[in-house]
């Protein structure tokens, strides 16, 4: 998944996406312990993913908390 694609999806369809490759993760680390798995690679892109989604996440958190300090800090900077 992209972070083209990530920024396109709403707060709600992150936390989705991130439930559901999490739960992809817990049924591929069970197939691996069976000697199951197909394909061992996608493990490693789901943690990618998963990543990429939180991060995503914490600079929109991020971005909505800034421009109430900025403000802030522009009005005390011009005091001075």
């Amino acid at each position: 998944m992209k972070a083209e694609e990530i920024r396109s999806l709403s707060e709600k369809e992150r936390e989705e996406k991130i439930a559901d490759f999490s739960q992809e993760i817990f049924n591929l680390r069970f197939q691996l312990a069976t000697g199951k798995i197909e394909n061992p690679s996608r493990l490693r892109g789901l943690r990618r993913d998963i990543a990429r989604l939180k991060t995503i996440q914490r600079e929109n958190r991020v971005a909505d908390e800034n421009p109430a300090k900025q403000s802030a800090e522009n009005k005390t900077g011009s005091e001075k």
